[in-house]
């Protein structure tokens, strides 16, 4: 019997070592601190987010005091063109924001990856999202990404019940994911689903779980202990089906605090941090540095930039001397420098934004249609938006780009 048992350990383990073996020798992987290639050598990521296509946010549309969540934008474009008119606008517009000429030049400007933020209910068939064609966006995008040469990231922005309980997850107002077991249970579900769609696809770097969890406001914190629970129970459900993918923590306090965590649990993990509005120094990533050296695990910056092509430039410095790779945000947005690229404003735009901006709610309905641009107005403000995110009228940013250690076109 002990040599029987000895045997069975024995093939096990051979057994692991193979699995290992196989997932080493096509996936990008974790090597100590080190994202490593297939063939290993080590990967500095150096990306951008392709941010506003699956999960609009209003600043991006210059929509200053007006809609700011995706399901907002959303309601307000029902009301400027109605619900079926609307819904059209939608399906051409993730058919045009991202394309596969934004791909490839994404890859000739020199970036070696992207950041996919997605929203929840492109997988559950919600409304808003066009019969849950999640999979539909992605696979066009990945088969992109693979035929240009660029690694893919995928990060749930927008989580069931919300993790943040702001604008950037369409949450109601509050982080209810922590509190709803529901929302956990479908979180997991969804992941697990995206997982075992991709696990044989090494085009797919990994699985960003949530985006910027718990906001630093202290009433929120007391959810800060529950957060890891949760990403090793998504991990878990992930690993069921797939060992081939990174798995990406973000830390609390929108992926700043990083005292959340406790030794890793993983063997394939990346830790995410995001940085925005402080002085680009060492000392602004010094803690995550000795997490690295304590833990002998990989950082990686998920997102920065929002600021000045000088400030952008200090930062991106600093993360390469500490090996830390990045994908700055966004790709594109409206009317902004602070961006790869930029689209102008539609016509009859500030129209728009205006209105935005007033108070919404039924019960001041007779002021509000009164106020309202015309119907032709906002139709042709809508349709003026498809074409000026087209990518042929896009407007490279050469200071963005520059700023990144990029090549302009």
């Amino acid at each position: 019997m002990k040599t029987w048992l000895i045997l069975a350990v024995l093939l096990a383990c051979c057994g692991a070592s193979a699995e290992t073996r196989h997932r080493e020798s096509r996936f990008v992987h974790q090597q100590g601190r080190y994202l490593v290639t297939a063939d290993g050598k080590r990967l500095m990521l150096r990306g951008i987010n392709l941010g506003n296509w699956l999960e609009p946010e209003g600043y991006m549309f210059k929509l200053e005091g007006g809609p700011q969540a995706p399901r907002e934008i959303e309601e307000f474009f029902n009301e400027l063109v109605g619900p079926d008119e609307a819904a059209r606008f939608w399906k051409e517009y993730r058919a045009e924001y991202i394309t596969e000429a934004d791909i490839k030049a994404i890859r000739k400007e020199g970036f070696n990856s992207i950041r996919i933020p997605f929203h929840y209910k492109f997988f559950t068939g919600e409304p808003g999202a066009t019969g849950g064609d999640g999979f539909a966006l992605l696979d066009r995008v990945v088969k992109w990404s693979r035929d240009a040469g660029l690694y893919v990231v995928l990060d749930m922005h927008c989580a069931p019940g919300g993790q943040t309980g702001t604008n950037i997850d369409d949450s109601y107002g509050y982080p209810w994911l922590y509190e709803s077991e529901a929302a956990q249970l479908r979180t997991i579900a969804i992941w697990r689903t995206i997982a075992l769609h991709y696990r044989d696809d090494p085009t797919v770097l990994g699985y960003d779980l949530l985006n910027e969890p718990i906001p630093h406001f202290p009433a929120l914190q007391q959810y800060n202990s529950k957060l890891e629970p949760l990403y090793r129970r998504i991990t878990t459900a992930i690993r069921e089906v797939d060992r081939n993918h990174v798995v990406i923590f973000g830390g609390a306090q929108w992926d700043s605090n990083f005292k959340v965590f406790g030794p890793p649990f993983d063997q394939n993990a990346l830790y995410e941090l995001h940085k925005y509005w402080m002085e680009p120094t060492q000392a602004s990533i010094q803690e995550y540095v000795d997490f690295r050296e304590r833990y002998d695990v990989p950082l990686w910056l998920g997102e920065s930039g929002e600021n000045t092509d000088e400030w952008v430039g200090k930062f991106t410095a600093v993360l390469e001397k500490n090996d830390i790779g990045w994908a700055f945000w966004p790709y594109k947005k409206m009317a902004a420098t602070s961006s790869v690229v930029a689209f102008d404003k539609p016509i009859y735009w500030d129209e728009i934004v205006a209105f935005g901006a007033m108070k919404q709610g039924t019960g001041n309905a007779e002021k509000r249609i009164a106020a309202r641009p015309s119907l032709e107005h906002s139709r042709a403000a809508l349709r003026d938006l498809l074409v000026k995110i087209r990518f042929e009228n896009e407007h490279v940013n050469p200071g963005y780009l520059k700023a990144l250690g990029m090549r302009s076109p």
